[in-house]
């Protein structure tokens, strides 16, 4: 990533509960110069983290984790104008209407993709 797109300094909470996915995000994101918050396994733990009021940037959710939505987390996150980006296994379908504005990355995808995908969220 590079130019006006750059993570560097912006601070990503990363919600995932897929061990290997959630490390390789870490992975990227850090080599982009991201801080990253997390990786965060469950709703709890992302509403702690986004309740702690420490100051996040940008999220990259998982919309399901371990059977529970992640919507109460997203919707707290856009209402303090924080871009978040979903990744899913579903289709748009399964996304209630008032996130269809959200970008979401498919599974399996690339993580180079969502870190893509979270950097132009972040500077848009």
């Amino acid at each position: 990533m590079t130019g006006e797109r750059t993570l560097r300094g912006c601070r990503i909470l990363v919600v995932e509960d897929e061990y290997l996915i959630a490390e390789q995000l870490q992975l990227e994101l850090e080599d982009e110069g991201a801080i990253v918050l997390g990786p965060l396994a469950s709703v709890d733990e992302a509403l702690a983290a986004i309740g702690s009021g420490e100051p996040i940037d940008g999220a990259v959710l998982d919309v399901n984790l371990q059977g529970e939505p992640i919507f109460p987390a997203a919707e707290l996150l856009l209402r303090r104008d924080v871009p978040v980006i979903f990744t899913t296994g579903y289709d748009a379908g399964a996304i209630p209407a008032a996130f269809q504005h959200v970008a979401r990355c498919e599974k399996p995808s690339n993580v180079r993709s969502i870190v893509a995908a979270i950097g132009r969220a972040v500077h848009a």
